[in-house]
Formats: structure tokens, sequence, C-alpha cells
């Protein structure tokens, strides 16, 4: 009978959507589970930083500060050429991600299943995790989320044989199909032309094309490049750029969550804001051009102050006169009564 009855769970299971609310609240026990299995490692890990030698700790603290330092001085550079990108992209009503959010997630579990790819973390629903997020670690994007529960996540790694991202080359913007093996180790890029300019050891980044992944992240690097004259397509392999099995710690990245619509009326917002600042600089710049003007009104008109009968001469410089007040105005009005 618990045969019959597990063949039956597994079948509906597999066919109908009745079961993922009961394997939803499953999970609130399974997470205390996970939680007693991983605390021998973290008792050990505690012991170990406790008793680790004044030494290293010293050392590894100047190394960070070091990193830090180095960090922050490329961060001062980038500060600005980050937000010229955002203007401008607003300025071409761009709907490219950028400034994204993240967060960092703990890897708790693996799926014991050899063919299928598969990680737990322990960041759910609850915490604002949404199906298809990006996940990616320090070196670059690992997957994707396609199991939500309140507390905890399963997330498809890059190498599962049912996962494919657009990626580009990133030397020469060439775009491919980058699919799983079943290799942790191992990507293939799909339909790449014989002749097309890829050679090993080129990286390969997030096109961003789906809306699903943040363009520009690290994907792969080139590791083969495979010519048959009698195939159409060439045969090329990469290694991942994010270390797979043994990433703990991980980024989940909240992409901006803005619809067309806000983005659309934001960089509308963006070019007026622009378009005013424009004006003013401009005004701000003729603006000392049309001061020295002034005191021209008197010189031309003071030679005639003596002489009564000379009324006639005076009105000789009235174009000039009538040219400086109104150049106070607008800038553009000399130059119509010139023409």
């Amino acid at each position: 009978m618990l045969v019959v009855l597990s063949i039956a769970l597994m079948v509906v299971d597999a066919r109908f959507p009745v079961l993922k609310p009961v394997r939803s609240q499953m999970s609130l026990v399974l997470m205390q589970s996970y939680t007693i299995t991983d605390l021998p490692q973290r008792l050990w890990q505690g012991v170990a930083s406790q008793f680790g030698s004044r030494t290293e700790l010293i050392a590894e603290n100047e190394k960070l500060k070091t990193e830090a330092l180095l960090l922050q001085g490329r961060l001062q550079k980038l500060a600005a050429l980050t937000e010229q990108n955002v203007r401008l992209r607003e300025l071409l009503n761009s709907s490219a991600l950028f400034n994204e959010k993240v967060e960092v997630a703990e890897l708790i579990g693996m799926d014991p299943n050899p063919f299928t790819h598969r990680i737990l973390i322990n960041k759910g629903e609850r915490d604002g995790v949404v199906l298809g997020q990006p996940v990616l670690d320090a070196r670059g994007l690992m997957g994707q989320v396609v199991e939500l529960m309140p507390y905890t996540s399963r997330v498809l790694l890059l190498t599962d044989t049912t996962h494919s991202i657009p990626v580009q080359v990133n030397r020469n913007g060439l775009r491919a199909i980058a699919s799983g093996t079943g290799n942790p180790e191992r990507l293939e890029l799909r339909h790449v032309a014989d002749t097309a300019d890829i050679k090993e050891g080129d990286l390969l980044v997030s096109s961003g094309l789906g809306q699903r992944f943040p363009a520009g992240y690290p994907v792969a690097t080139v590791k083969e490049v495979i010519h048959d004259s009698g195939q159409p397509f060439a045969i090329v392999r990469a290694v991942p750029t994010a270390a797979l099995n043994r990433s703990r710690y991980l980024l989940l990245v909240f992409s901006d969550s803005r619809t067309p619509e806000e983005r659309a009326n934001d960089a509308a917002q963006a070019q007026a804001q622009d378009a005013a600042g424009h004006t003013a600089t401009d005004a701000a710049h003729a603006a000392p051009a049309t001061t020295p003007a002034t005191p021209a009104a008197p010189a031309t008109t003071t030679p005639a102050a003596p002489h009564a009968p000379a009324a006639t001469p005076a009105a000789a410089p009235t174009p000039a006169a009538a040219a400086a007040p109104a150049s106070h105005g607008t800038p553009t009005t000399p130059s119509r009564e010139r023409h």
C-alpha cells in the first residue's frame, strides 16, 4: 500500500499542481532539519575562527585593507561613469536594466539527483524572491530561481541540461546561446557558424536578451573551438566563470522593477530636466556678452546733448541705441534687425 501510495503521489505531483501548496508547507518542517544538519559545520567554523593564529589574522587584515583601498579608488572613477551611463540610457528611452540591487543568500542544500543541477538557498518568497530571479556568486552568473517556498528557494544552475542563456562575446559582441551539458565544468554554444569570430580565451557575458538575466555579467570562458569543414556549425565548449561546486554564499539580483510606462515617464522627465539645464547654461553664457553693450547708448547720445540744432544728426545712432536695450531681453533681436 505504501508503494502504491508513493507511485500515486509521484504521478499526481508530476502531472497536476495540486501538491505544490503541500510541498511549500512541508518546506517549513524541512527547514529545521537543514538547520540541524548544518549545525556541526557552523560549530566547527566558529571554533576554528576562535583559535586562528594572530599572525594570519593580521596579515589577512592588511591584505583586506589594501584591497579595500584599491577598490575605493576604482569606485571613485566608476561612479561618474555609472551616472553618465544611466543618464544616457534615460535620455534614449532605453529599457535596459541598470542599478541592480543584490541580497546575500546562503547555500543550504543540493539536489541528490545526479542528472539535475539544482541547489537550495535560504531565501524564499517571504524575502521578496521571485521566479526567474538571477543568482550569481563573486565570479559570475550561476543560474536562476525555478521554485519558491516561504523561506527557501531552488535554483537551476547554468550547467543543467534544460537550461540555456543568451550570451555574447565580450571582445566583439558576437551573440550566441550557451546551454548546459550536465557537466558542472562545461557549457556548449549552440549553432555557432563555422566562420564566426570566436576563439579560445574569449569571455562570454550575458547579453540581456529575453529580459531574464541582466546584461554584462560574466558567464563563461571559451575553452575549446573545433572547426569541421564538413559541418556548418563549430563546436564551442566553455567553462563557467562561477564556482558552481564551491560557492557557498550567493547573490540574488533584484533588477529594475519599474514598468515600461514608468521607465518612459522617468525618461521623459529626465529629458525635460536636461533641456532646461541646457537652456539655463546658454543664458548664463550669453549674459556676459550682452552687458558691455549697456554703456554704448550714453556714448552715442552724449555728443548730441550740447547742440540743439544737431537733432537730426543725433537721430543717426538711433538703430544702435534701439538695438542696445533690445539685447537685454533676447539675444536674437539684434540679428533680426540687422537682417
